[in-house]
């Protein structure tokens, strides 16, 4: 299951209550939109995100068009 999102406008959208719990030199670990944590590459977190290093918390923002191709949205 997915968790809800915030639709941001036709670039962003964003999920609350996120963390990362891993992070490597191209994609870090996020725990808080499925189930289970899920990879994110670095390239494709909005510049707005809270949550884009190791042990950050917060909002998730990622680019629309990545969310799209994922089955996200």
């Amino acid at each position: 299951m997915i968790k809800p999102f915030k639709d941001d406008d036709e670039n962003k959208v964003t999920w609350n209550d996120c963390i990362c719990t891993a992070e490597t030199e191209k994609a870090i670990l996020v725990a808080g939109i499925e189930e289970k944590p899920v990879w994110i590459p670095k390239s494709q977190i909005h510049d707005d995100s809270e949550v884009f290093a190791l042990e950050g918390d917060g909002a998730l923002v990622v680019k629309r068009w990545w969310a799209e191709k994922e089955g996200w949205i």
